[in-house]
């Protein structure tokens, strides 16, 4: 990191501030503790992650993007740790669920599965005016969910106000023909919104005062959707290293979206005709990077 002599120009020198530039055009300070957190996300060991970070800080400049801090930190777990670069490109892994909203849909299923509901996926439910298309349906005793996915291939894309105002409006509609139903008596029903990305403070403001279920990358908070994958260890397919991009595809246009399927059904792999040692190989990552975490 540069340092800069102090204004009387005495040999005291103080470590110079150092921006950074998200994917959003934002410029931020350099965090080295956010930086470290993201690394622990990955299980990486306790000198990797300090020699991942000693390295980043010598690589730095002012507005340098953090794609570029990104790649130099992928690029060193890659060759320390297979797994660890694995679950640190979780957030790219995502995105590369697209570029349909499907994939993301089922997996954002699966993840609500695992918080012990019921769901189903792309059913056309009746409201009070007309049909809607529903992303997904989750239920469980006490709640049951209308909840429309917003996918985005592009992490600078966000969520603004508009898209829960259309979401919420198309809620009440189907809303208030269910309320006519005995069995949703005893239940909170709520509407919802997933990205993949982030909300605008006015989208946010606005779900919160209505009530409504909004789940995104860093929101809310410990229960986030990067938190719930971590703590799930529901990692999507798109997370493997030992797998090529075509044969990502082929596994997400089956309806395959989690890690763990191929673990529990090896003959998904064996039917895309993958050597028997590439099998290995991708069913010794999966288990390496599916490791769920105590809750």
């Amino acid at each position: 990191m540069n340092y800069t002599e102090n204004s009387t120009g005495s040999s005291m020198n103080k470590p110079q501030e150092i921006y950074v530039t998200k994917m959003s055009g934002e410029k931020v300070l350099f965090d080295e503790k956010r930086l470290k957190n993201s690394l622990k996300r990955s299980n990486a060991d306790p000198d990797t992650i300090e020699e991942v970070v000693e390295k980043i800080k010598t690589e730095l400049y002012d507005l340098i993007p953090t794609r570029e801090i990104y790649r130099i930190a992928f690029s060193m777990l890659r060759k320390k740790s297979g797994s660890s670069a694995s679950r640190y490109k979780l957030k790219r892994a995502i995105l590369e669920l697209g570029p349909s909203g499907f994939p993301f849909e089922k997996y954002i299923s699966e993840l609500l599965k695992f918080r012990n509901y019921e769901t189903r996926v792309g059913e056309i439910v009746k409201g009070h005016c007309v049909s809607h298309e529903i992303d997904i349906i989750a239920n469980k005793e006490d709640r049951h969910l209308i909840i429309e996915c917003k996918f985005h291939s592009d992490q600078r894309r966000f969520c603004d106000v508009k898209v829960p105002l259309y979401i919420h409006s198309r809620f009440k509609d189907v809303e208030s023909e269910l309320k006519k139903k005995k069995e949703f008596g005893h239940k909170t029903i709520l509407g919802g919104l997933v990205t993949n990305t982030r909300f605008s403070a006015d989208a946010l403001q606005y779900g919160q005062c209505m009530g409504m279920f909004m789940l995104s990358w860093d929101y809310p908070g410990e229960k986030s959707l990067k938190s719930v994958i971590d703590r799930s260890g529901l990692h999507p397919v798109t997370s493997l290293l030992t797998i090529t991009m075509d044969e990502k595809t082929q596994l997400l246009t089956q309806g395959i979206v989690l890690c763990k399927s191929l673990a529990e059904n090896p003959d998904i792999l064996k039917n895309m005709r993958i050597s028997p040692n590439r099998i290995q190989k991708i069913l010794q990552e999966v288990r390496d990077i599916c490791e769920c975490k105590p809750q």
